[in-house]
């Protein structure tokens, strides 16, 4: 434990260097930091919401940047194809054979900015991504470099030209994070660094060797087995909330699946990480558990008659669920 302790001490200072990096870009927004160091330092994708205007874009270019890695952005739009994506395979006549051409989805980073402009098809060429690590182009399979991280950002409030996000792709994101406007210091802080100054060019403090040790030492963190079963007591009442003591049976659908219980503890070991501690507890799963869960609670219609939402049904299973 000690060993760990002294490791995670140093690893800070890594840390420190990103998110210094990241705010020469970005004004405030711990929270969506936060998250995406989550997702790349585990390997989870983010899905991240918000109205235009609020450095969606920007923050995942500024990690990029402060990362020695490949990093693409692909925009999404109706007439976007699945081979824009990943690739296809181009007939030469000369030699009669086929040659085989990458896609920008062959990348460490990948920023799929306005995922849900694309149309289903062009969504479901990212499904085999996300989730194998892998790429199929023809009658060939072909491994994604790592780290391999879609970052995804989309606008909730415009639905003219949109397609929504299939489940079972909204599901393999890690986290879904909602993104609010700054407060009034903040928003002045924009406007000095946007248009009364010269911008700071971001340096690459960290490789991809480096992520893969830090990766390795998150863990190592310490889980108590009483948190173990808090994290799935958290997800089961999702499914069976009346055995929680819950009166919100009728207003949740489906619960979230099993995934949710990976990733609930794999995001409170990074937020135990971040926080300088070799342990999780209840709070880094509390912290951790609405961008989780928000995107894995499928709400019914009286949900929506009634104008509630996922993170009012969150909000309730941690105040039901027992900590230990």
């Amino acid at each position: 434990m000690e060993q760990i302790k002294e490791s995670i001490e140093k690893n800070h200072l890594l840390i420190s260097s990103i998110r210094n990096e990241i705010s020469k870009e970005l004004v405030g927004q711990e929270k969506l930091v936060d998250s995406l160091l989550t997702g790349l330092l585990t390997g989870g994708h983010v899905l991240i919401e918000g109205v235009p205007g609020l450095a969606k874009t920007s923050a995942v270019k500024a990690l990029a940047s402060a990362v020695q890695a490949q990093f693409k952005r692909i925009q999404f739009t109706p007439d976007l194809l699945p081979a824009d994506l990943t690739g296809t395979e181009i007939y030469r006549p000369k030699t009669s054979d086929f040659i085989t051409r990458k896609g920008p989805l062959f990348n460490n980073i990948i920023l799929a900015d306005e995922i849900n402009r694309a149309p289903s098809k062009v969504q479901s060429a990212l499904l085999e991504a996300m989730e194998e690590k892998q790429i199929t182009i023809g009658d060939q399979t072909y491994p994604l470099p790592s780290p391999f991280l879609v970052l995804a950002t989309q606008n909730p409030i415009e639905q003219e030209g949109t397609y929504s996000l299939p489940e079972a792709q909204v599901d393999r994101f890690m986290l879904k994070v909602r993104v609010d406007y700054p407060d009034k210091s903040q928003e002045l802080e924009i406007l000095k660094k946007n248009s009364f100054q010269k911008p700071e060019a971001i340096k690459a403090v960290i490789n991809c060797d480096q992520l893969a040790a830090m990766s390795e030492l998150i863990d190592q963190i310490y889980v108590d087995e009483k948190l173990k079963e808090y994290i799935v007591d958290l997800v089961f009442s999702t499914r069976q909330p009346e055995k929680y003591g819950m009166d919100v049976a009728e207003y949740i659908e489906y619960g979230a699946s099993p995934r949710a219980t990976i990733f609930l503890a794999k995001a409170a070991r990074v937020n135990a990480f971040l926080s300088g501690r070799a342990y999780i507890t209840p709070q880094d799963i509390k912290l951790v558990g609405p961008d989780v869960l928000r995107h894995r609670i499928i709400l019914s219609f009286e949900a929506e008659a009634e104008d509630i939402c996922c993170d009012d049904i969150i909000q309730t299973v941690f105040d039901s669920v027992e900590v230990p």
